[in-house]
């Protein structure tokens, strides 16, 4: 079952697994057979996967840090982590088990001071997933094109699309 951040039930959810695209600043909890999709410029697009439970959550982190300011937790690096890892740790997964994959930071805004968002949130992300205690697996980040994330909670893997590349699957 997949479930958003406030933990509403998306429509469509069935045994069989279904596929829901997970917006701007939200996260979403899905477990086996599900798939969390988002599509990525600037932003970043955060997995946490236990394997052992095959149950895990996808971020689509829209800024870095959120500096004291309010506003739903997978909106900012710093808070999105964090509360991925304490709602799987509140479901059973233990902290050593979880996996990270990160995807997008593109440079979508042409160039100069305020078009490295991408990258300060790549770097956000990063140091977040290294405080908790998460280990990165897989990264496909930078550039200057949008990506497509599939995150498929059967076995954990992120096939990331972009135009005119091919597909690839971290």
């Amino acid at each position: 079952m997949i479930t958003t951040i406030e933990e509403t039930t998306l429509p469509g959810v069935a045994e069989t697994g279904v596929e829901a695209s997970v917006g701007m600043g939200l996260s979403a909890l899905a477990a086996a057979p599900d798939r969390l999709t988002a599509i990525l410029g600037s932003c970043v697009g955060v997995t946490v996967y236990c394997p052992a439970l095959r149950l895990g959550m996808l971020s689509h982190v829209l800024l870095p840090d959120s500096r004291g300011r309010s506003g739903h937790p997978a909106k900012f690096a710093d808070s999105a982590v964090r509360h991925m890892c304490s709602t799987l740790a509140a479901r059973g997964a233990k902290p050593d088990e979880l996996l990270a994959k990160i995807a997008g930071g593109a440079r979508m805004f042409g160039r100069g001071v305020h078009t490295r968002i991408g990258e300060e949130n790549v770097r956000a992300a990063v140091a977040a997933l290294d405080s908790a205690g998460v280990r990165i697996v897989a990264r496909e980040v930078g550039g200057d094109i949008g990506r497509r994330i599939s995150f498929d909670l059967s076995t954990g893997s992120v096939t990331v699309e972009s135009i005119g590349r091919e597909s690839r699957t971290m």
